[in-house]
């Protein structure tokens, strides 16, 4: 419980390379005080929402790129949108956890409820405003981050999943990404009848969750990178491996998980016939698209943000039974005591656990 608790620590990033420890409000089930406070309608309503400590926290392939001062998010801003969590505390509405549960945590605010997030569209949600999140500073607005010892879930049982019992904390930890990978090849399996292979280009941790996943769904992959780290774990994985500039076959199913222009029209070359590309990066400026040849190829192509709680318990679910095993692309896990540290020192993926 967090009666008579009225202070915590939250890690907050306060320049690129520069992660340290500030005092923040603990936050109550009716949004009193903490990051949320002020939050109106049915963010607000303390009957549906739940108290949780975090367990287990992740970088983001973002946190990473904002930590090195490539990607422009606005600081400081409170750390942490990928975590797992145990409950503490539940408002009377809420079934879907009790105290002392661990949980999922989905770092998109979502209500459950709207017409965007009962068509799957979870990190649409219509109730709060776009973009709502945990961890994402002014983008994600005043929700705060995971890296604390209290947050406020304001919507539990639309958000809540609850972890299978024997999931290791720190492998799933990475939600955000985890979703983003699934996200390349689950929804698209039926373009793959007859022809089991997929593409990815590789770049920072979502290009290998999207390896993982493909693999554990017994589909072929190629992943291409230059990255001598990344090209070893996804050679281990079972995926062929090669330079990027490897351009000879073509694919039904193709992901570019770099954010790098280049390798997005490498991987429209590379789309067969009536294929699909999934694009998972973010381009902060206009991208030049040949759109005459994605016109006669019939090309597919899909890009926007993850929609983690519609996706979050089909990995987990591959998880539990034994498919998949998101701990081989951590590449450092630090004890809570060191996340100042570990945080500021980091570029790839970090999981900071209790």
């Amino acid at each position: 419980m967090t009666v008579g608790i009225v202070e915590q620590a939250q890690l907050v990033l306060e320049s690129p390379g520069k992660a340290a420890w500030t005092a923040l409000a603990v936050p109550t089930l009716d949004g009193a005080t903490g990051p949320s406070a002020g939050a109106s309608g049915p963010a607000a309503d303390p009957a549906g929402a739940a108290l949780v400590r975090p367990l287990a926290v992740a970088t983001c392939d973002l946190d990473t790129v904002v930590n090195a001062g490539v990607y422009p998010l606005p600081l400081p801003y409170a750390l942490g949108h990928e975590f797992v969590a145990e409950v503490i505390e539940v408002g009377p509405q809420v079934t879907v956890a009790r105290p002392g549960d661990r949980v999922a945590v989905p770092f998109q605010i979502n209500c459950g409820a709207c017409r965007f997030c009962v068509r799957g569209q979870t990190g649409d949600c219509a109730t709060v405003p776009h973009v709502a999140g945990y961890g994402l500073g002014a983008l994600g607005g005043d929700w705060g981050g995971a890296l604390c010892d209290v947050v406020r879930v304001p919507f539990a049982d639309a958000m809540l999943v609850p972890l299978p019992a024997g999931v290791p904390l720190a492998a799933v930890a990475s939600l955000d990404n985890l979703a983003d990978g699934w996200r390349t090849v689950g929804p698209h399996l039926d373009v793959l009848d007859g022809d089991r292979r997929m593409l990815v280009m590789g770049g920072m941790s979502v290009g290998l969750y999207a390896t993982a996943i493909a693999r554990a769904l017994d589909v072929e992959v190629t992943y291409l990178d230059r990255d001598e780290r990344r090209l070893a774990i996804a050679q281990g994985l079972g995926a062929s491996v090669g330079d990027v500039t490897d351009r000879t076959a073509k694919y039904p199913l193709t992901v570019n998980t770099s954010g790098r222009e280049s390798n997005l029209l490498h991987a429209i070359k590379a789309t067969d016939r009536g294929g699909t590309l999934v694009d998972t990066g973010i381009f902060p400026g206009e991208v030049a698209l040949p759109m005459l040849r994605m016109y006669t190829v019939g090309i597919t192509l899909v890009t926007g943000r993850a929609q983690a709680r519609r996706d979050i318990p089909a990995v987990l679910d591959l998880v539990a039974r034994g498919r998949l095993d998101p701990a081989v692309i951590t590449a450092t896990t630090a004890p809570w005591g060191d996340a100042a540290d570990a945080w500021s020192a980091h570029h790839e993926k970090l999981v900071v656990v209790r």
